[in-house]
């Protein structure tokens, strides 16, 4: 298998990419092919490919990701979508993949990490990645106390009610909707300590596909919410809105009904939070780097909707 070459930017080669789309549904059950028709992959994501008779054989994808934690920026590599069809598996194709990858970005990077899951967990050590920890932040919530009839005046000429849902979902059947939602994430001001920076790209792709019923906006806080409710909990993915605005606000803006609160990013005030660490089913995060030499130390987590 020496003799094959890794092939990487190829996204507007349609049929090696409808051949990366074809692994990747019968591996993952996934798609690209909306992404790239709306114009949300650019070259931020790119896929190094084992190509075997013009088709992809095997894959790991690159993505450039920048994060800003206490005003200094750092550039990581997320290694995704690793891949290999079924009749060239236990050949090496990754191994090969990797060394390639490792060529062009170590040093372009301040570390690279991934996600993996638990049938591959000594596989990625081989390869000098080591097993770190997140911090999970969760809040329970008391219940509010009784309003009056008329409720409280808070915006000249609209009565907001206490413990009311102000928090309505976000329609995302039609394009429109996502060019405004992505317009909302590039101008957000940050709700994260650890923030992704200059990438809608995936929260997009996330938001676009199997997540468009998560989206929800507050017309009076003028703020978008990523979130998931079961029962009385609430998984909140991430807020965006231009100006800054407390959680404790757009938390109450979800009503009464909510109880405990869990974050899938880092809060940049903690006070009012629990942390434990993250415990995810089949997924464990690997890092490596000079990047990584103090996370332990950080409690934080990378953003769920920063996924690939």
């Amino acid at each position: 298998m020496k003799d094959y070459k890794v092939i990487n930017n190829y996204r507007d080669n349609e049929n090696l990419r409808g051949s990366f789309n074809r692994l990747a549904g019968k591996t993952f059950g996934l798609d690209f092919e909306d992404w790239y028709q709306n114009g949300y992959w650019g070259d931020s994501y790119n896929p190094y490919s084992v190509v075997i008779e013009g088709q992809v054989a095997a894959n790991v994808s690159v993505n450039r990701m920048d994060f800003i934690r206490n005003g200094e920026r750092k550039r990581y590599i997320q290694l995704g979508t690793v891949m290999t069809d079924e009749k060239y598996r236990n050949r090496g194709l990754i191994r090969r993949i990797m060394e390639e990858i490792d060529r062009d970005w170590e040093k372009e990077a301040d570390g690279i990490y991934l996600f993996a899951n638990d049938n591959v967990l000594d596989f990625y050590p081989k390869f000098g990645f080591r097993v770190e920890e997140e911090v999970l932040h969760t809040r329970k919530l008391p219940v509010s106390k009784k309003s009056s009839a008329l409720g409280k005046l808070s915006v000249p000429g609209k009565l907001s009610v206490p413990g009311k849902r102000t928090m309505m979902p976000f329609s995302m059947k039609e394009k429109r909707a996502w060019k405004q939602l992505e317009e909302a994430i590039r101008k957000s001001c940050g709700s994260s300590a650890f923030q992704m920076a200059g990438n809608s790209a995936l929260p997009m792709f996330h938001l676009t596909k199997f997540m468009q019923e998560n989206v929800y906006y507050d017309e009076e806080l003028e703020v978008y919410a990523v979130a998931e409710q079961e029962g009385e909990s609430l998984l909140l993915y991430d807020v965006y809105s231009e100006k800054e605005i407390s959680l404790h606000r757009i938390l109450e803006a979800f009503g009464n009904g909510i109880r405990e609160v869990s974050l899938g990013f880092t809060p940049k005030d903690s006070s009012e939070f629990t942390t434990a660490r993250v415990q995810e089913e089949d997924t464990t995060l690997f890092v490596r780097g000079k990047g990584f030499d103090d996370f332990a130390s950080w409690g934080v987590r990378f953003p769920l909707l920063s996924y690939a």
